[in-house]
C-alpha cells in the first residue's frame, strides 16, 4: 500500500449559514488537512496520514474523531495538554472569494517539534511521500524551523520523496523576507513542487506563471506544478514542459480548499502511477467542484462521483 504524510496545522471553521447573520455552521479545516481528506475520499487504497497536535478541549477531541471518520492514520497526532485547536472565521463576497479573521496564538500545531522524536522519523520514513505547506513551517516557532528542516532532510536521505506548497499568508510571517528565506529552504529539499501562482508571485516579486516555473527549476526541482487559477497548470516532469488548459467553472461559490484539493488528487493520481497530464485532469475536476460548495471540506461524495464521471 502506498502510504503519504501530510504535516500540519487543522483549525475549527466557522462560517455563517445561508440566509442567518447569527448561527454559524462550523466544521474542520486547514490546508494540508484539506489535501489529505480529499485524497483519501479518492484514493482510498492509499494510506494518508496527518501529523498534527491536537489541545485538550472539546474541540480538538472532536477533530481527531473527525480524522478517524475521514480514514487519516492517527498514529502522528499528537496531543498537547496545555494547548487548544485554533480557530477561523470565513466570509465569502458575491464572487466566491474568501477573507479569513484567525485565533490561533494558542493553537497545538505550533508545537509539533516537540513531538517529532527519532521514534517519529523512523516510521515516517517508511512512507513514499511527506507533504507540509508554507503554513505548516509559517507556524512552527523561529528558533524550531532550523530542527524542522533537518527533519525533513532526514526524511529525504531516507528515500521519501518531498511535497511542499509555499501557501502565503503574509500574517504568519514576521517579514516577506522571513518568509522568503524559508521557502527557498523548503524549495531547495523538496521533489515535488505544488506552487499557486499567487504565492509566488506576491512574495518573490515575479509576474507571471512561467516566472514562477523557472523559479522552481531554478532549484532543480524533478516534479513541478505551477496553478494558475483557472488559467491554466503548467508542468515540469524530469525536463519536460507541459500546458495543460483549465476548463472554467461558471458557478463560483466558495473558493475556499480548491488548491487543497487539486494538490490532493493530483498526489493519490500520482502515486498510483497516473500520468501527469491525466493527474492535472482529475485535480482540476475536483478544485472545480469543490468551488462549486461552500466551506473547505464539502459533503462525501460529491467530488468522488464527479472524478467517476471523469474516469
Amino acid at each position: 500500500m502506498k502510504k503519504l504524510s501530510f504535516m500540519g496545522e487543522c483549525m475549527v471553521e466557522l462560517r455563517s449559514n445561508e440566509g442567518s447573520d447569527t448561527s454559524l455552521h462550523q466544521s474542520f479545516a486547514g490546508d494540508v488537512y484539506n489535501s489529505a481528506v480529499y485524497l483519501k475520499r479518492c484514493f482510498s487504497d492509499i494510506q494518508v496520514g496527518f501529523v498534527t497536535v491536537v489541545g485538550n478541549d472539546t474541540f480538538s477531541s472532536r477533530m481527531k474523531g473527525n480524522f478517524e471518520v475521514e480514514g487519516l492514520d492517527t498514529s502522528f497526532v499528537f496531543s498537547n495538554e496545555n494547548r487548544s485547536a485554533g480557530l477561523y472565521l470565513i466570509d465569502t463576497d458575491a464572487s466566491g472569494e474568501r477573507s479569513f479573521t484567525y485565533w490561533r496564538s494558542q493553537s497545538a500545531a505550533k508545537t509539533i517539534m516537540s513531538f517529532l522524536k527519532p521514534e517519529a522519523l523512523s516510521t515516517l520514513s517508511e512512507n513514499d511521500m511527506f507533504m507540509f505547506s508554507g503554513i505548516s513551517i509559517a507556524i512552527i516557532p523561529r528558533d524550531e524551523r532550523p530542527s524542522f528542516f533537518r527533519f525533513i532532510e532526514a526524511l529525504k536521505e531516507s528515500g521519501v520523496k518531498i511535497v511542499f506548497d509555499p501557501n502565503y499568508r503574509a500574517r504568519l510571517w514576521e517579514t516577506p523576507d522571513e518568509a522568503s528565506k524559508n521557502f527557498k529552504q523548503a524549495l531547495s529539499l523538496c521533489d515535488v513542487a505544488l506552487v499557486g501562482v499567487e504565492d509566488i508571485i506576491e512574495l518573490f516579486d515575479i509576474e507571471s506563471a512561467n516566472d514562477a516555473l523557472a523559479l522552481c527549476e531554478s532549484f532543480g526541482i524533478s516534479e513541478i506544478v505551477i496553478k494558475n487559477g483557472p488559467l491554466s497548470v503548467l508542468t515540469v516532469l524530469d525536463g519536460e514542459r507541459l500546458e495543460h488548459a483549465i476548463v472554467p467553472v461558471a458557478n463560483v461559490v466558495d473558493t475556499t480548499s480548491a488548491g487543497d484539493a487539486f494538490n490532493g488528487v493530483y498526489l493519490g493520481g500520482r502515486l498510483n502511477d497516473v500520468p501527469i497530464s491525466r493527474s492535472v485532469e482529475l485535480a482540476a475536476k475536483a478544485a472545480g467542484t469543490v468551488i462549486q460548495h461552500r466551506g473547505a471540506i464539502i459533503p462525501r461524495g460529491i467530488v468522488e462521483t464527479a472524478l467517476a464521471e471523469q474516469r
